[in-house]
């Protein structure tokens, strides 16, 4: 998912009280196996139709990583049914915008259109599933259009391998090991076979989930959902693999050198469990606790108080089996990479040892509360969560009631918990640092 580094932990407390709206919903299944959902909205001329891929870079071999990120940008490529080079500029024409993005746990397209081309949209959504156009010259367009992405969002980018240098070190038999973009050789050195055989696979009705939100009549969007997609054919059974890693009981240690920085970055990462669990929630109250805004205690205490960083953050990258807890900094003047940790260390130790305060623990509450309903403030964010609840948590409703999941964690819990995972022979120390051959020049 496209989010950028500094960005990833933030979250937005709104002024004043905010009033969460129920989420109404109607969900069914097709014979095909396509799970279906209609949230009516009609408090704006919009609809979205979305569909949701269980596939991502999860379900790739070692020597074959990257391709749920290409086929995010390959079945854009065309159908049989629209022309190579249409696609956009169809949903354009319609007065649309789309966008697709992908994860190490699913892929997810979406169109967004005025109300009246509902129909137009469902139609696009069931080309792109039924007769998707996979074909040498699409292969190699995108392939360019993926290491131009590679080049501008990983190579060139500061800090842009942090995430993939953490994950390859923290994994070491499930396929979060590598990065989502994947290898450019692999890309490279597939066929097109594999390249058909990946969508025959992964890209079948019993496989997805679509979504329509918005201002639309049930009555069509129903007849419409059955028209353009009831015929496609069921795809085989996916039997996915499990890989369970081993507790991490001793500290690791790992360097990165970054031709693209100057100021090294500290960074320690604890695995973490599934973001389905209420201990993955608990430990995102933590983040929230730690480093958002510049009243948390990190940010206050060692970029305000002491100067000793230009930046500390914290962030729970959740995913659907493990997660990660990812702490960093980037040290200032005279100060160290370890200084910064010491003082990371010494807020982590107060939470395990003591409860932290009612009133902030009455802060995180609030924020919660004012994100919930930010997340669900716009027809896309609904469709989104929508099709997230049901693809990797299970549960649809959980858009009404994961808020009340946040309610319920206690201040023991958080101390339980900080216990529980963010202990020094649990995690992975890496340094982050500038290429020594740029530190010499």
């Amino acid at each position: 998912m496209k989010k950028s580094l500094m960005a990833i932990s933030s979250l937005f407390l709104l002024g004043g009280t905010a009033t969460a709206q129920n989420v109404e919903f109607q969900e069914y299944k097709l014979d095909n196996g396509m799970h279906v959902i209609l949230h009516q909205d009609k408090s704006a001329p919009v609809v979205i139709t979305s569909v949701m891929y269980h596939v991502g870079s999860k379900d790739e071999t070692p020597n074959r990583t990257g391709f749920a990120h290409f086929f995010e940008h390959l079945l854009f490529e065309g159908t049989k049914n629209i022309a190579r080079g249409e696609w956009f500029k169809i949903v354009t024409a319609n007065g649309g915008v789309n966008n697709a993005n992908t994860s190490d746990d699913r892929t997810y397209y979406y169109e967004v259109f005025p109300s009246n081309n509902l129909e137009l949209g469902l139609w696009m959504e069931s080309e792109r599933l039924m007769h998707p156009v996979i074909n040498k010259i699409g292969v190699d367009t995108q392939n360019e259009v993926v290491k131009e992405e590679k080049r501008l969002r990983v190579d060139n980018q500061p800090y842009g391998n942090l995430l993939a240098e953490v994950k390859k070190n923290m994994f070491v038999k499930h396929p979060y090991r590598w990065a989502t973009i994947g290898s450019m050789a692999h890309l490279d050195a597939a066929t097109l076979k594999e390249f058909q055989d990946f969508n025959a696979k992964y890209y079948v009705p019993n496989n997805a989930v679509l979504v329509v939100a918005g201002d639309f009549e049930f009555a069509n969007a129903t007849k419409w959902v059955q028209q353009y997609f009831g015929g496609i054919k069921r795809g085989a059974d996916i039997k996915r693999e499990t890989f369970v890693e081993e507790p991490i009981s001793k500290t690791l240690k790992a360097d990165y050198q970054d031709s693209n920085i100057q100021i090294p970055m500290m960074v320690a990462s604890y695995r973490t469990p599934s973001m389905k669990t209420r201990e993955a929630r608990v430990l995102d109250l933590i983040s929230t606790y730690l480093s958002d805004g510049k009243s948390s205690k990190l940010y206050k205490k060692v970029v305000d108080d002491k100067k000793m960083a230009l930046q500390i953050g914290a962030f729970n990258y959740s995913q659907e089996d493990y997660g990660l807890y990812i702490l960093y900094g980037l040290p200032l003047g005279k100060n160290t990479m370890a200084d910064l940790l010491k003082e990371v260390d010494e807020e982590i130790v107060k939470l395990q040892t003591e409860l932290i305060s009612e009133k902030d623990f009455q802060k995180l509450q609030n924020k919660y509360e004012n994100q919930f309903v930010e997340n669900n403030a716009t027809i896309e964010g609904v469709a989104s969560n929508l099709a997230t609840f049901y693809m990797l948590y299970g549960d649809v409703n959980l858009i009404n009631t994961e808020a009340d999941i946040y309610r319920s964690i206690t201040r023991e819990e958080i101390k339980e918990i900080a216990n529980k995972y963010l202990n020094p022979n649990q995690r992975l120390i890496l340094d982050y640092i500038p290429s020594k051959d740029k530190a010499q020049n």
